[in-house]
């Protein structure tokens, strides 16, 4: 799903502006965030609050208290809107006050959930079901109100998913940027950015051309932008002091499975189960989920849909996985792709001789495509008592080089680097002594 698909907001503005999504989008059609199984009961997280609020008391009565009190948090949760009018230390007094005015109930939701992980938060109920329901979506170090907010943007109908998937959407994007003047050089990896004092003056990429430059905004991730194309002394502290300490902010990726099966299998959208206890690694999973794609057809073909599961991975099962030789590596992956297969069948026996596999990846494969840091699609998990992530934007030492990209402000994600191209521009724009409305 997408954040920031509401119309109205400043971020659903910067989408628009890209080109990635019109007031014409199409949305799939998906009225939960998704639902949780555990022994013969199922519960889940409608779009509709007052729904899910009763249904979840059917459930468990002895937690109505804790139910209702997590409804009316989620109510003020769809109050958190991504700030993507200008960069924060663009904004005035006003700004700040507008801010307030709108988030005026987000410190309720701060106070509430904002010091406890997902897994301390999960004991507060008494069904086991529910337990799982309020710890299976997100990894359980995550701090409590991520996941409020997340339901929230769901609910509040600025978390679909466009129709055409994520390739469509980027298409679009591309298509606006060419018809702006644009270019795009694919197959063309970059392997420094030449520094000369205090000034970068271009990009050298592997086929051994460069480009001269008088701005150059990188979007890679960090990690491949301070340790390849620039030197690491020009890291930032608190992004340093970051990767140094995986406990306060790990990253999450994942054992990604998919398969074709028949359009038939009715499977719900994103529904977890308990398994089998497997082992990756040094960690034991013993939930895991079924998501069916046959709401778009770009996932259907000859009467077949496409479903997948992830088993989240962090820090410590990436290096597993980077522990391994090339042999071992497929050894593994193969196996455990069998174990999951098992697994599949076995909480939907409908399923049994009719899945076919389509492909299978790891927190590699997001380091090889990407070079993602510890496989990571999103940047360091939010998890409580560690400061957010939030980069001013551009280096101390280096006069024209304006960051953008997901790692320069926690949790990351798409919202996060799409803003951080316009406030790349705003801060360009503010150099120059431009208008910086965008």
């Amino acid at each position: 799903w997408l954040t920031g698909t509401k119309k109205g907001t400043s971020l659903y503005d910067v989408w628009k502006k890209v080109g990635a999504l019109s007031d014409d989008t199409e949305y799939a059609k998906i009225d939960s965030f998704f639902s949780s199984e555990y022994e013969g009961k199922t519960a889940t997280l409608w779009n509709d609050l007052e729904k899910t609020q009763r249904e979840l008391i059917e459930i468990s009565p002895e937690d109505k208290d804790e139910i209702e009190k997590f409804i009316k948090h989620v109510e003020y949760s769809k109050q958190c809107l991504f700030p993507a009018e200008k960069p924060m230390d663009m904004m005035g007094v006003m700004d700040y006050i507008k801010m307030s005015v709108s988030m005026k109930d987000m410190p309720k939701v701060m106070k509430e959930y904002g010091k406890i992980s997902l897994e301390e938060y999960g004991k507060r109920f008494k069904s086991p079901l529910l337990q799982r329901l309020m710890t299976d979506y997100l990894p359980k170090e995550y701090t409590a109100y991520s996941f409020l907010v997340s339901y929230a943007t769901m609910a509040d109908g600025n978390g679909m998913i466009p129709m055409g998937a994520s390739l469509q959407l980027s298409l679009r994007m591309e298509k606006k940027f060419k018809e702006l003047g644009g270019k795009i050089f694919y197959n063309k990896p970059a392997n420094a950015i030449n520094l000369d004092g205090k000034v970068a003056n271009s990009v050298s990429f592997a086929d051994g051309s460069s480009v001269s430059a008088d701005y150059i905004i990188p979007t890679v991730d960090t990690h491949v932008l301070f340790n390849k194309l620039i030197p690491s002394s020009y890291m930032p502290k608190e992004l340093a002091d970051a990767y140094k300490d995986e406990n306060a902010y790990p990253t999450t990726s994942g054992f990604q499975v998919a398969y074709a099966v028949d359009v038939k299998f009715d499977l719900g959208e994103t529904t977890f189960a308990e398994i089998e206890p497997l082992k990756i690694g040094e960690r034991v999973f013993n939930r895991m989920y079924v998501k069916a794609y046959g709401y778009d057809d770009v996932f259907v073909k000859d009467g077949k849909m496409v479903i997948q599961t992830c088993i989240s991975q962090t820090d410590v099962d990436y290096k597993y996985w980077k522990s391994l030789s090339k042999d071992e590596y497929d050894r593994v992956k193969k196996e455990l792709t069998d174990e999951v297969t098992k697994r599949i069948e076995a909480s939907h026996p409908e399923l049994a001789g009719e899945m076919e596999l389509l492909d299978t990846w790891t927190p590699l494969t997001y380091e090889r495509y990407c070079g993602a840091y510890h496989g990571g699609y999103m940047s360091f998990v939010t998890t409580p008592g560690a400061k957010q992530i939030r980069l001013k934007g551009k280096l101390d030492g280096i006069d024209n080089i304006y960051l953008a990209g997901q790692w320069t402000n926690s949790p990351g994600g798409l919202p996060v680097a799409v803003a951080s191209g316009k406030f790349a521009i705003q801060r360009i724009l503010k150099e120059e002594k431009r208008s910086i409305k965008i």
